[in-house]
């Protein structure tokens, strides 16, 4: 019986372990945070693969943190299949001015949700995390089997305790009920629905605003964070989603897998894009006074491409595209 709502819960016990198969085009699939940047992008694909029941809540509507709404929201649509896109998100300013909100949100909306999810026997689960989980010195590219082997980057280690939390609450749930739900954890993403907010977007974003402020504006220079020496991986988020969907679709395991491009570029070079796709031709000066974060992040995404899947939008047209997208709907 489910504790919260007093209605009878799904025998675990009797439920298939056998390899996944496909998603049914017309289950009905659960995709929390549907309207982020993640969340939005796997709607799309959703959508665009036939999916014809794919159900989501604002948080006006669910609060993902109050357990016992959760538990109602489970018992009132049993869906058959669930993506756990919401998370509170942030950049390096963000994380470190505010790591209790990061770890206790996420920690919440990750409990209720898998908890949830368990009480109503959901036989197929993704848990979207971010390869902030690895150690801030892994070796490059860094493996799935990086993760817990030595310390986490300061700036954002309450968010990536979290994450890490939910990779084994899934691994656990496969343990002991031998459900194939699965986690994902992809790079730096950036796209159509990105945050541009000044406090609190990640690098790219934020160097998309900076640069096309400054081309508006006539600024005969901008400054960066940081010394522009640090190595990040990009993916396109449309190209992370239909990663989900074939994971989804095709994958079985226990441990995370990476989900990113297997190539990176120096923030000095990303800084370089950009002023490209926005026009800006201003000097650029960098503020070594600010953190650089992690020196280098790039993942080894062999498990996931031995599965068969590849990204198909490169990051120059990815940046030029993402421009106009902010140029339309945000500026």
């Amino acid at each position: 019986m489910d504790r919260q709502t007093g209605i009878a819960r799904v025998d675990l016990t009797t439920m298939s372990t056998a390899t996944p198969r496909p998603l049914n085009r017309s289950a009905t699939v659960y995709l929390a945070g549907h309207r982020g940047l993640v969340g939005s992008a796997i709607a799309r694909t959703l959508a665009a693969e036939g999916f014809t029941t794919v159900i989501g809540r604002t948080h006006a509507e669910l609060d993902l943190t109050d357990r016992p709404a959760v538990f109602a929201f489970f018992a009132e649509t049993r869906p058959q299949a669930v993506i756990l896109a919401a998370a509170k998100v942030g950049g390096i300013a963000a994380n470190n001015a505010h790591p209790v909100d990061f770890i206790s949100q996420n920690l919440q909306i990750q409990v209720n949700v898998l908890d949830a999810a368990l009480e109503y026997g959901i036989e197929r689960l993704l848990f979207l995390g971010s390869t902030c989980i690895y150690p801030k010195f892994a070796p490059q590219p860094i493996r799935e089997d990086a993760l817990l082997t030595g310390p986490l980057e300061p700036t954002n280690d309450a968010y990536a305790i979290a994450k890490i939390a939910g990779i084994l609450h899934v691994q656990s749930v496969r343990r002991q009920y031998g459900l194939p739900w699965i986690s994902a954890m992809p790079t730096n993403l950036y796209g159509p629905g990105d945050n541009f907010s000044p406090e609190t977007s990640h690098v790219l974003p934020a160097l998309i605003r900076r640069y096309e402020t400054a081309r508006r504006e006539g600024a005969s220079s901008v400054t960066n964070w940081g010394s522009g020496t640090p190595r990040r991986e990009f993916l396109h988020v449309d190209d992370m989603a239909t990663a989900c969907l074939h994971l989804l679709d095709h994958f079985d395991g226990p441990q995370q897998v990476n989900v990113g491009s297997g190539v990176d570029h120096t923030i000095a070079e990303i800084a370089e894009m950009v002023a490209e796709a926005v026009g800006y031709t201003g000097d650029v000066h960098w503020d070594t006074t600010k953190p650089d974060g992690t020196p280098r992040k790039l993942t080894d995404v062999s498990t996931l491409s031995n599965s068969g899947w590849r990204p198909r939008i490169s990051l120059r047209d990815g940046v030029a595209s993402t421009v106009e997208w902010y140029r339309h709907h945000v500026v």
